[in-house]
């Protein structure tokens, strides 16, 4: 099981922790192997909006294990460089000691400027908010900050920009954790359609052609990507929609902006990129996993 901790600091952005934190629970639902912790270093924590906490556990009382995650919400950027925090030198401490066990770090928002200060982000590349990017290279020449960019990772340090980035995040987590048919499961689960890469890379199949709120396409691209080995035709996915025929292909090329067998090509060149890594697995049986009828239509797919 992997753990993710949350670093509450005094004044924290309330969705910087709800965002992410809200990923990890639908998570868990769907399967994925985590337990979800919140820690503190003082009691009387509030958010910047002064919405007060309960008792939190002290850090010293959190077991970390390699591989799993420290993660530092954005707070106020004014307390985040005060005395006050600075002088927090076993906080500080702990979290050098954790990332030489191999346990991940995460910020998000102001949260890196957290990271910055345990010196943990020197040459690395990094990111924060939009507003505070040029203040954070200035204040810490050191870093590596990155604009425009929505989070990057660097030797396990993962950074992302403000607010909403956070979920970006937390769903690139879990598809790190489980796979990205899950992450996007939590994904339309949060009504988070167009899940967004941190670097701009180009996404995967399994998370593209989703932006929209269509609930019919939903379920047949669902429906797809959940049951790829089996032969069906368009009187199947209609059935699935719950609509006709001719509105399914009309509708699905609307809002996806592809046809449906385009779609169920780019579906099939993908299961069949990861399958290929498989050294055990041959052809035949890629494309038995793939509805595919032959070797010679794997062949041909692999080529487009």
């Amino acid at each position: 099981m992997t753990k993710i901790v949350f670093l509450i600091l005094p004044k924290v952005h309330l969705l910087d922790l709800a965002g992410p934190d809200q990923v990890f629970l639908e998570a868990m639902d769907f399967g994925v192997n985590i337990q979800v912790e919140y820690c503190s270093y003082t009691e009387g924590l509030a958010t910047s909006t002064q919405l007060p906490f309960g008792t939190l556990k002290h850090f010293n009382d959190i077991v970390l294990n390699k591989g799993d995650f420290i993660v530092v919400p954005g707070a106020d950027s004014q307390f985040l460089l005060s005395p006050q925090l600075l002088a927090q030198k076993e906080l500080f401490d702990w979290i050098k000691k954790a990332y030489e066990k191999k346990v991940r770090l995460c910020s998000i928002c102001t949260g890196a400027y957290f990271l910055a200060l345990t010196g943990l982000l020197d040459g690395k590349k990094c990111t924060t908010h939009w507003k505070h990017t040029m203040r954070l290279q200035s204040r810490f020449s050191k870093l590596k900050v990155i604009e425009n960019i929505l989070f990057v990772e660097d030797n396990g340090i993962f950074t992302s920009a403000g607010v909403t980035a956070g979920i970006d995040l937390a769903l690139h987590i879990v598809g790190l954790l489980k796979d990205d048919s899950t992450s996007f499961k939590v994904a339309r689960e949060l009504v988070v359609y167009a899940r967004r890469s941190g670097n701009d890379s180009q996404q995967s199949v399994f998370l593209s052609y989703r932006n929209h709120i269509h609930a019919g396409v939903h379920k047949v691209q669902d429906w797809l990507q959940d049951n790829l080995n089996k032969k069906c035709s368009l009187q199947d996915l209609s059935e699935v929609a719950m609509m006709s025929t001719r509105t399914l292909t009309r509708i699905f090329k609307k809002e996806t902006g592809i046809t449906i067998n385009e779609y169920i090509t780019l579906l099939r060149k993908e299961r069949i990129s990861e399958l290929m890594k498989n050294p055990d697995i041959s052809r035949h049986q890629i494309a038995r996993q793939c509805g595919l009828e032959s070797v010679r239509h794997v062949t041909r797919l692999i080529s487009l």
